[in-house]
């Protein structure tokens, strides 16, 4: 089943796109306002794609039902991420990238993009596609199953921005620094940033975040 979304269609000619994906409990109108913050040129032509997540019972939450990428069973970060939940959910958003490219969108002009949830499917898709996308967006993340990640590799060339608050109580900046660490072992190009911040995205960052679409996708 194709994933429902919130679309910001460019104002020109559509010639790259970045799919931003939400964190627990949220949905695609939660980013949407972000488009016109960036301040993206138009001629880079960029339509925004936000999906909802599926609606799912989420353990720790006393199985309430809620948008979610995948099941939360256990605060503890080596088993938080319930993996199937994560490999279905990065099968229904790897549709939407493969619809783009059948509008006639390259991959290198495709950015995958995640808050919190959403990071870890964006972590965990980009590198196992079967193209190289344009760059991955991971923010106040962490990575599903780290000890698979250079065995189910395919991309090891990724180019990848974190970013993290410093006060993270939700997800600690260390689970971010593990990731960045199995990419950088890889041989990715991954660009850290972290602000004295919770759970959330602040003013700097959105400025961080713009000039790097604008020099992925240009």
């Amino acid at each position: 089943m194709s994933l429902k979304s919130v679309i910001c269609e460019p104002q020109g000619q559509h010639k790259a796109t970045v799919i931003w994906l939400h964190g627990l409990g949220d949905s695609g109108d939660g980013f949407a306002p972000i488009v016109p913050q960036l301040e993206i040129p138009n001629d880079i032509g960029v339509k925004f794609i936000f999906p909802h997540a599926p609606t799912r019972a989420v353990t720790i939450n006393n199985n309430m039902e809620m948008r979610a990428w995948y099941d939360i069973i256990s605060l503890d970060l080596d088993k938080r991420a319930d993996e199937p939940g994560v490999r279905e959910s990065s099968s229904q958003v790897e549709e939407i990238i493969e619809q783009e490219m059948a509008l006639g969108i390259d991959a290198d002009k495709i950015v995958l993009a995640g808050f919190s949830q959403g990071g870890v499917i964006a972590l965990h898709l980009a590198p196992r596609f079967k193209h190289k996308l344009a760059g991955v967006m991971a923010l106040s993340t962490y990575m599903c199953a780290p000890q698979k990640f250079n065995d189910e590799t395919i991309q090891k060339d990724l180019t990848v921005l974190m970013a993290h608050g410093s006060q993270d109580e939700v997800i600690p900046m260390f689970a971010g620094k593990q990731a960045l660490d199995i990419m950088k072992s890889a041989g990715m190009d991954v660009t850290w940033h972290d602000y004295p911040m919770g759970h959330q995205v602040c003013g700097e960052e959105v400025m961080v975040i713009r000039n790097w679409l604008i020099e992925q996708l240009q």
